[in-house]
Formats: structure tokens, C-alpha cells, sequence
């Protein structure tokens, strides 16, 4: 996981600063419309809605917008219906990427992935291809500033978490999947401040490459990233310090 967390405050801090904020507020909108629809319009007995409304708030989503989002996935007002694909396959230089979408037309998307897979030399595999590299994770950042870790990593243990790290400025819990919504409790009800609360698939084992193929693979992923229907994509790309350098 090196310089996974670098990378993705990177990432986020670019997407709410440029002209892409319009699309990471569709992308929310899409997270909020399917969380709401499958387990009720009330973030306090949803944890995965309070956490898509973590991530509004973290990106000055209005207030307005998020609550027609939920209404259109309770039903309470009328919206398209979408469903959650995903999509595997190996890019340049033999690196493994995961594609997660939230489409309303599966023809469009699948066209476009396996589109820009193929441009880039890439090419779309069957599903469980490279699902097998990663593993489903909750991911907590935490800033380190007046946290103690020993206290930080009991408090999240005794919630379920897995493990507890330093990565610069901050803290990053990791959790199972199931354990989540109780480990969000735990540090909400402790005053605990969470710069960003996601579920990601995080590689098990990752591939370092040079700058300019690591360019390469960065490019197709950005793509990837820009698609209308595309909600996240996971790579086994290596991203230490000189690989971030390289494609920041």
C-alpha cells in the first residue's frame, strides 16, 4: 500500500479544485441515489449513505442536491434506476486495473471501457481476472495532529478494525468490510476528526514500473476515471514516491 494514501489525497484535492467538481458531484449523486434505494433514506441506520454524505459534504456538494438524491433512491421522486458493474482487465505493461461503475444504460458503459482499453493496449478480461489482487477494505484517514496512535489504534480495534499506520500527516485505519460502520461510530462518538472515509479495493501485491510506463498506465487510468459511469478504478501500479512525482 505505499504511497497509496499520498496519492489518493491527490487525487481528491484535484477533483474539488478543477473543472471536474461537476463530475464528482454526479458520481456522489449516483452513490447516494443506490444506498438510499437499498437500505433506506436515514444516514443514521445507513452507513453507507452517511458515508456517500461524508463525501458531499467533503466536496461542498449544495445541500439541496443531496437531498433530491436521496429522494430519487427511496422513491420519492422519480430518477433513473442505476446498477453497479464492474470491470477487469490488465493495462500497459501487464498492470492489473478494476473498474467500478454506477450505469443506467450497461451497453453504453461496456462500450465505453472496453473502448479505451483497447486504445491504450490494454484489454478487458472475464470477470474474478484480477479481483483476486485486491481485497475489499474500509479506509479511514485520520490527520495525526493531536492524535495519540496507541489510543487511536485500541479505540479502532476494539471496533474491528485491522490495523492502524502513519503515512506523513495522518492516520489511516483499515477495516474489513463488515466492520465499517461500527469502526465510523467508534471515532465519531470519540470526537475523532475523519478526513476521508471510503470503501476501496486495495492490490495485494503491487508492480513498480519506470516513469514513462507508469505514464502510460496513469493515462488509461484517468480515462478510465473521466467516463461519466465510472465511480473508482484500482490498480496494482506501484505508487511510491518517484512513481507519483512522475504522473502527478
Amino acid at each position: 500500500m505505499a504511497g497509496h494514501n499520498k496519492w489518493s489525497k491527490i487525487k481528491r484535492q484535484k477533483a474539488v479544485t478543477d473543472a471536474r467538481r461537476s463530475k464528482v458531484w454526479a458520481r456522489i449523486t449516483r452513490d447516494i441515489m443506490v444506498a438510499a434505494r437499498e437500505n433506506g433514506g436515514d444516514p443514521n441506520m445507513n452507513a453507507r449513505l452517511a458515508l456517500c454524505l461524508e463525501k458531499a459534504k467533503g466536496a461542498n456538494m449544495p445541500k439541496d442536491n443531496i437531498v433530491r438524491a436521496i429522494k430519487r433512491g427511496t422513491g420519492e421522486i422519480q430518477g433513473a434506476d442505476y446498477e453497479e458493474i464492474t470491470y477487469e482487465g490488465y493495462g500497459p505493461h501487464g498492470i492489473a486495473i478494476f473498474v467500478e461503475t454506477l450505469t443506467d444504460n450497461n451497453n453504453r458503459t461496456v462500450a465505453d471501457v472496453r473502448h479505451l482499453f483497447g486504445k491504450h493496449g490494454a484489454g478487458l478480461g472475464q470477470s474474478g481476472s484480477v479481483a483476486f489482487q485486491f481485497d475489499r477494505k474500509g479506509v479511514f484517514e485520520i490527520p495525526a495532529e493531536g492524535i495519540d496512535e496507541d489510543e487511536l489504534f485500541l479505540l479502532a480495534a476494539d471496533a474491528g478494525a485491522e490495523d492502524v499506520s502513519r503515512e506523513g500527516d495522518d492516520f489511516e485505519v483499515t477495516t474489513p468490510v463488515e466492520a465499517f460502520g461500527a469502526v465510523q461510530a467508534a471515532l465519531e462518538e470519540a470526537g475523532i476528526k475523519v478526513e476521508e472515509a471510503s470503501l476501496q479495493r486495495i492490490a495485494t501485491t503491487t508492480t513498480a514500473l519506470g516513469p514513462e510506463e507508469a505514464k502510460s498506465v496513469m493515462k488509461l487510468i484517468d480515462l478510465l476515471e473521466e467516463l461519466q459511469d465510472v465511480q473508482a478504478v484500482y490498480s496494482t501500479l506501484e505508487m511510491d514516491d518517484a512513481t507519483i512525482a512522475a504522473v502527478s
